[in-house]
Order: structure tokens, then sequence, then C-alpha cells
């Protein structure tokens, strides 16, 4: 807890003011300020990793270095190295050796040198947001620098725990490169928002289809079988309703997401005893499949809540009105012809510009988005 404290009252703020260099005439000098990673005409690794040996190579006893890597750090997303472990290897190798090692149990349990101690943590912990895993490389470096009872060497030791523990842990997959593709990303927001149900299909759809359809734009969306059969049971004089925007995080990445909502049946309540075998009704089947096309009696679908029954769930291009309207009528297109005779009411408001996805185009070729999506 006191090394908590300790940290929030050093940590420095990130600053970009690097290098101070006098300018003007010999009678009259001012200070003005030089920031090598703004000079930089390429934003990239190469010179992000040459402008860190310029501040090595200018100064052997590297003053000014934990300013440095606070601006560093800032700097890293603007690059595109937030996800480099070589560059933050180069960071920590700016830090001097030997000095900063304790030299008794007073210094260790005290915070030896804590300003520059709290800079590694900060930037184990960049590295950490950023799910970048440390290597045995990175320790060596670390204990060089702070020692073996460093507080650096000790946050290193827990990523080193439990960072492979959650890295897979979550069940919905994602690459390590999320597609540029908005379609392809769309997909992969769709297909974890429906797994759910195993049997759900996700189809991607042009408004094209549509002729009256204003947006040209695609639709991604989703429906099971049991859903057709939830919704082919929908009382005419209810209408359904549409509800969204909803966002769905696919890390860094944000996707708007619509819901189509019917009426809920309502819950029979079966007074019967269960340990009574004297009377077994034959069942029913698999609902589309085998037997019966009905859904049972009792509630048992994951796609009926207490608020309403999902019988679609899409993200389009645009996010707008018109689109869902295409969506409907796609909707009753392809397996719900029950849509033509049952009102939809629409209580969606207009989603910001950086929530929905900027694509209006339609689709060009579908096996492509397919391949990156899978």
């Amino acid at each position: 807890m006191a090394n908590k404290i300790l940290g929030n009252i050093l940590r420095t703020r990130p600053s970009f003011m690097l290098f101070k260099r006098w300018e003007g005439s010999k009678s009259e000098k001012r200070v003005t300020v030089h920031d090598p990673f703004y000079s930089q005409p390429q934003k990239n690794k190469q010179s992000y990793l040459e402008v860190i040996k310029m501040f090595e190579g200018q100064d052997t006893r590297r003053r000014g270095h934990v300013e440095f890597i606070y601006a560093a750090l800032a700097r890293m997303r603007e690059f595109g190295v937030q996800k480099d472990l070589e560059v933050y290897k180069a960071l920590v190798d700016v830090l001097p050796k030997g000095k900063l090692i304790p030299r008794n149990i007073f210094q260790a349990e005290f915070m030896h040198y804590p300003k520059q101690q709290q800079c590694a943590i900060d930037l184990l912990e960049q590295m950490e947001d950023n799910k970048v895993m440390p290597d045995s490389e990175l320790e060596q470096m670390l204990l060089n620098i702070f020692g073996s009872r460093g507080i650096p060497l000790r946050k290193f030791w827990r990523m080193l725990y439990w960072m492979p523990k959650f890295r897979n842990l979550s069940p919905w997959y994602l690459p390590e490169e999320l597609p540029n593709d908005t379609i392809a990303l769309a997909r992969l927001a769709i297909e974890r928002i429906t797994s759910v149900d195993p049997d759900i299909k996700v189809e991607i759809w042009e408004t094209e289809e549509i002729e009256a359809s204003l947006d040209k734009t695609w639709i991604v969306s989703a429906q099971s079988e049991s859903q057709k059969i939830l919704l082919a049971e929908q009382p005419l004089d209810d209408p359904l309703i549409v509800k969204g925007p909803f966002n769905v995080y696919l890390r860094e990445q944000v996707v708007s997401y619509f819901l189509l909502i019917g009426k809920t049946r309502p819950e029979i309540k079966d007074d019967s005893d269960p340990d009574d075998v004297s009377n077994i009704k034959k069942p029913l089947g698999i609902p589309g499949v085998v037997g019966s096309s009905q859904v049972p009696v009792v509630r048992q679908t994951v796609h009926e809540q207490d608020d309403g029954t999902i019988v679609s769930v899409c993200a389009t291009g645009t996010s707008s009105r018109d689109s869902l309207l295409s969506w409907i009528r796609l909707l009753e297109k392809h397996g719900n012809p029950l849509l033509s005779s049952i009102p939809v009411i629409f209580t969606l408001t207009a989603p910001p510009s950086e929530m929905s996805i900027p694509e209006t185009q339609p689709v060009k070729d579908r096996s492509k988005v397919e391949e990156i999506a899978s």
C-alpha cells in the first residue's frame, strides 16, 4: 500500500519537452524545445529506435532519462510500436546499469531510486495493457538495472505468471491482428454475440437486393431455425420492435448491432408430479428437424428473455433507419413470410459517428470476407 501511494506521488506525467537548445545571437540567447519524435518524417519502428539511439549517444550520463522514457511511451501508438517487445527492451536499456541496485535491506524496502523504479513499473504496465508478453532477456535487463530485490522485477514475475493464464481464457477467439475490413469485423462481432446458440447462421446481404432501399450498404444478419419458428408464432396484433444500437467491443474496435424483439410466450405452470411415471408423454422431437415443427410449450430457448424474444440480430454498414428497414425486408425474403403482415416499430436513435461502422459500399467478394472472418 505504501509503495502504491509513493508511486502515485512520484509518477511523472508524459512530457514532450525532451531536449532544450539555445538559439539566438550571442548577446541574446533563449531556450527552445526540441522534440525528436515530432520531427521524424516517417512514423515507424525504425525511426522510433533511431530517436532512442540518438538520446543514448547524446549524453553519456543520460540526464533526463526518466522524462524521455515517459515521453517515448506516450508516442508509441503514434509510431505503431505499442505491441513490439523489442521497442520496450530498447526503452528499458536507456536506464543506467548498476547504480540503481540497492546495497542493503533498508534501500530495498524503502524503494531505492523510486522515480526510476516507478518509471520501469509504468513501462511494464503499458506492456501488460497492450498484451505484450515479456521474455527472459527482459528479466535479465531488469536484474542488471534494479537487482533481485527491485520492485520492477517483482512486477515482471507477476506478469510472467498471470499473463499466460489469461491469454487464452476467453472462449471467443480473436486473431492477433483484427481485420481492417469492416464486414469481416462485423461478422466476428455477430458471431460472438450469437454464440449461445450453436444452430445460429450468419449471412451477409446487400441492400441492393431491395429495390426501394436508399442506403447501398451491407448487412450482417444472424438467425437460427428456432428463431424462425419463434417468429412464425408471433401474434399478428403485437408489433415487433427493433432496438439499438448496442455496442460490442473487439479490443480497440467498436461495432454497433441491433436486435429484432418480439413478444415472449406466457410461461405455463406445470403442477404435475415429475416423479409420476404412470402417464409418460411422447417427446415432440427436435423443432424443425425431427417430429413436430413447433417449439415446446415450456419456455426453454436462450432467445426467450424476460423483456422479449430475440428473433434476429444484425449489424449494418451505416446503422441507419433505411438500412434496418432493408434488413426487415431481407428477413422476410429469406424464410420469414410473417414479416409482411406484422407491424415493426423502430426505437433506435442515431448512433455517434465513432460508434458506427463507416462503410457504405456493397459487398464485392463474399468469399474473401468469409475467409478473413474464419
